[in-house]
């Protein structure tokens, strides 16, 4: 054989191998990116199956705090925003948002000793509760997902086929400045 034929055929196997390399890492990608839309759509879930059970808990804490009439608006409202956010930071805002509309609704309700005695705002208390638990938990596996993604497309050499293939970074799922802060816990 030539050189010039075994030239050829090296410079054909290395086309073929970087085609094949190029491939494989535009497929890794498409997978990494699926499962990002998987675990938001997790989070989805969890913040939908929190907002089904808020109408009920408003309705049964309206039969014993119906002068309680700002706080419970305010859940409606927190609630509505939940629904209407569209992207990973506006549900992050309103969902903390209603994190705290919640978290002071159970705080009046220790002022009614009937309604925290009412089986039924039990029941959803402990449902909303296992929900935001379940919350927290795809939050953070989003987050991680995310994360391992944009490392991903921003190391070489995946970050040369994430720019040809159009792959962006994706948000964070983060805490909202209210749940930053250290509460204060006074004994006196």
């Amino acid at each position: 054989m030539s050189a010039g034929i075994i030239i050829g055929i090296i410079l054909l196997l290395l086309i073929i191998i970087l085609i094949v390399a190029f491939v494989m890492m535009y497929n890794n990608l498409v997978k990494a990116r699926n499962f990002v839309e998987n675990a938001w759509a997790q989070i989805d879930v969890q913040l939908k199956r929190r907002s089904d059970l808020i109408p009920n808990l408003v309705e049964t804490v309206k039969g014993y705090a119906g002068h309680e009439k700002q706080l419970l608006e305010n859940v409606t409202v927190a609630r509505s925003a939940v629904m209407k956010a569209t992207t990973p930071h506006e549900k992050a805002e309103a969902s903390n948002m209603l994190s705290g509309t919640l978290k002071s609704l159970f705080a009046v309700a220790e002022n009614y000793p009937q309604l925290k005695a009412n089986e039924n705002f039990r029941d959803l208390q402990n449902q909303l509760t296992e929900t935001e638990n379940k919350i927290a938990y795809t939050r953070q596996f989003y987050n991680d997902t995310v994360t391992k993604y944009n490392n991903t497309i921003q190391t070489i050499p995946t970050n040369i086929v994430a720019k040809i293939g159009g792959f962006e970074k994706k948000e964070l799922f983060e805490a909202g400045e209210e749940e930053k802060v250290v509460p204060k816990v006074s004994f006196s």
